[in-house]
Formats: C-alpha cells, sequence, structure tokens
C-alpha cells in the first residue's frame, strides 16, 4: 500500500473509529497542449499524472455524509444540499453528491477521508482529482449505472454551479478517461477521445514540470472575464463557440471584431485549437520532439494574447529553453501554477538548475520541478 493510501486509511480511522470499506484514487493532470479551449468547444490534450487524491471511503449509518482530510483542519458534514449550502473545501464533495442526484442517480450516504500528493493552487487539478475520486467512490458502492463517458460531466457540473468555478470540461475528463503512457485527446464538444501514444522515454525524451510556486485560483474574477471574452466574440461572429473558426478564417473574424481585447482572446483560442490539432498528427507519426516548438508558440500565445501568464512562469519557460528544452509552457488555466519543458531525458536535473537559478536571481520563491509520466485515470486501489 502506497504512503497515501496509507494515510487516507489512517485518516478514515482515526475519524470514524473503523476501517473504510475501500480506497479510491483520481490522478491530477498536465495540459500537454490546449489551454482554455475546452468551454469554447475546442481540442485538448492532457496526460495524467503519478500523482493522486485518495478516497477512504464507507456507508454512512445516518443516512448524511461526512468528509475529513488530512489537509484541512476540521471535517465536513452535510445532508442532501443545494449549491451554495456547503462552502470551502467541502463544496467539491458536496457538490458530486448534488450533480449525481440531478443526473438521476440515487448516491449512498457516506463518510469519506481524503489524502492527496496533488499539488494544491498550482494548476494540476487538484479540485477534479478530489471530484473524480469521490464521484468513482459513490458510483462503486452505490452501484450506480453511471457510463465512464458520463462521468466527467457530472463531476464538471459539481465544479461549475455547485462550486460556482467557470471551468471546462479537460480537467475532469483527463482525472477519470486517462490510460497510462497515452495522451487524452478530447473534442470538447462531442467528447470524442482518442488515446494518444506518449512514450516519452523511448525517444530519450521527457517532461519536466516546474511548479512556479506562484499559486492561481480558478474562483477570481480573471477566469471567468476569458470565459465571457470568448462568449462575446462567439457571439459577435455568429458561431455557437470559437471554436467554429479556422485559421484561415481567421483574418476576417479579426476584422469583425471591433474590440482589441476581444482579438486577443479570439486569436489564442483559434490558433490554439490548431496546436493541438497539430501535435497530435506529430504525436501520431512518432515525431515527439518536433511538438517542442508548438508549446512555446503556445506559451507566447498564452502570454500576449490570452495575458495569463505571471512573471513567475514566464521566467520559468525562458529558463527552461535558455537550458535547452525543445519547447516549454505554462498549463493550466493562468496567474501562477506550473510549467511544462520537454526536455532531453538526461537533462532534468541540469534544467531544474537553471530555473531555480532564475528564481533565486529576481528574488522569487524557489520553484519545484519533477520528472511527469503519463498515468491512469480514477480507479479503486
Amino acid at each position: 500500500m502506497s504512503d497515501i493510501s496509507v494515510k487516507a486509511t489512517e485518516a478514515f480511522t482515526a475519524a470514524y473509529g473503523e476501517e473504510p470499506a475501500g480506497l479510491w484514487a483520481a490522478p491530477g493532470r498536465v495540459n500537454l497542449i490546449g489551454e482554455h479551449t475546452d468551454y469554447n468547444d475546442g481540442f485538448v490534450l492532457p496526460f495524467a499524472l503519478p500523482q493522486r487524491t485518495v478516497a477512504a471511503v464507507a456507508p454512512s449509518p445516518d443516512g448524511t455524509w461526512s468528509v475529513c482530510s488530512t489537509l484541512a483542519p476540521e471535517p465536513v458534514s452535510f445532508g442532501v444540499t443545494e449549491p451554495g449550502e456547503v462552502t470551502g473545501w467541502g463544496a467539491y464533495v458536496a457538490g458530486v453528491v448534488w450533480a449525481l442526484r440531478e443526473a438521476g442517480f440515487e448516491p449512498p450516504a457516506v463518510r469519506i477521508a481524503i489524502d492527496s500528493e496533488v499539488p494544491l493552487g498550482s494548476g494540476l487539478s487538484s479540485s477534479a482529482a478530489l471530484e473524480s475520486s469521490v464521484l468513482t467512490a459513490l458510483i462503486d458502492l452505490g452501484g450506480l449505472d453511471v457510463p465512464l463517458e458520463r462521468r466527467p460531466a457530472i463531476a464538471q457540473r459539481a465544479e461549475n454551479l455547485y462550486v460556482g468555478a467557470p471551468t471546462g470540461i479537460l480537467d475532469q475528463s483527463a482525472s477519470i478517461r486517462c490510460e497510462a503512457g497515452k495522451a487524452l485527446f478530447l473534442d470538447c464538444r462531442s467528447y470524442e477521445i482518442e488515446q494518444i501514444p506518449f512514450d516519452l522515454a523511448a525517444a530519450g525524451l521527457a517532461i519536466l514540470v516546474i511548479n512556479s510556486n506562484a499559486p492561481h485560483q480558478h474562483v477570481d474574477g480573471e477566469y471567468g472575464a476569458r470565459r465571457k471574452s470568448c462568449e462575446e466574440s462567439a457571439a459577435i461572429l455568429g458561431v455557437p463557440a470559437l471554436r467554429d473558426v479556422s485559421v484561415a478564417g481567421l483574418p476576417d473574424a479579426l476584422d469583425r471584431l471591433g474590440d482589441d481585447v476581444l482579438r486577443k482572446r479570439t486569436r489564442h483560442i483559434v490558433t490554439e485549437n490548431q496546436r493541438v490539432l497539430d501535435t497530435v498528427a506529430l504525436l501520431r507519426d512518432g515525431r515527439v520532439r518536433e511538438i517542442g516548438p508548438l508549446l512555446t508558440a503556445s506559451h507566447a500565445s498564452m502570454r500576449d494574447d490570452f495575458e495569463i501568464t505571471v512573471a513567475q512562469v514566464d521566467v520559468a519557460v525562458e529558463a527552461a529553453l535558455a537550458a535547452g528544452a525543445h519547447g516549454a509552457r505554462m498549463t493550466g488555466g493562468g496567474f501562477g501554477g506550473c510549467v511544462l519543458a520537454l526536455i532531453d531525458a538526461a537533462e532534468a536535473g541540469s534544467t531544474a538548475d537553471a530555473v531555480a537559478a532564475a528564481y533565486a536571481e529576481r528574488g522569487f520563491t524557489a520553484p519545484t520541478s519533477w520528472v511527469a509520466v503519463a498515468g491512469p485515470g480514477a480507479t479503486r486501489l
């Protein structure tokens, strides 16, 4: 049993005086490319991290739900609730219960203990890992007939409508549907997926994840403002979503948008969708090293057109590239979080050192780095 499973089990026993009925785990994720395209009905390419959230769960004897966490000082208990009635971190759990009921399923009342190794506020989707582990546990314990392809939308609904974070479906899809050694090519309109081979080691490469230690927060106004801008642009252009604007049609679309901010937001989404398609094409052909420039172009677009980067992530990208990375970009919703760099496998230590030195030179809080390997989605342990 892994350390995190042991800690979740011990937390359950300490809180409830008995052993859990089982353990369920769901991973954080890195989005290789395709940022903010998900809520524009576009394309994304995440892969699941080995870092997971584990839920130790057992039926509740009194018909209510309770949850404790090794990362929070106080447990949370609730009955049948509506959005707004449970707040804070417990809202992610209450939201899953609510979303299952809204979808026509009757989740079992349970007691839960949570432990997680997904860094909080890092852009690696600790919230989706929490939602997905709890959702999977409730489905299994309740014997609920919820097809795998429906589960991400239920978890997303919990985050959107119960918690109030206007995220797309990328995070929950990755946490639930990813496979080990694969990147998940997801069409966020049709929900069709393709598991893309992503064996970096065979190509002598690695993905270095660099946590900028500049935390972000999705519930703040900036993420919602970007989404509103995209919806406004789509309405002006008369299309269902910006996914429906092609690269070839982009100049005409930009001419029709009178506001410079809307032009920049639109340019990012349209070009980012194309970068995802180009990356997938290269990976299908086994040309992994050639995706590097696409990653770097994605970062420049997020920095200049979508304006969601901060100094720490920009410095991390610049330092990684200067140290020889084939490409680098911020990953996640923005305003902090993590950077990923495509590197030669032997250069992980030197690249991490170069980023740390650049941070020290500017007086930033030191970053943390690790090599990420594509892991599996949510499962019972």
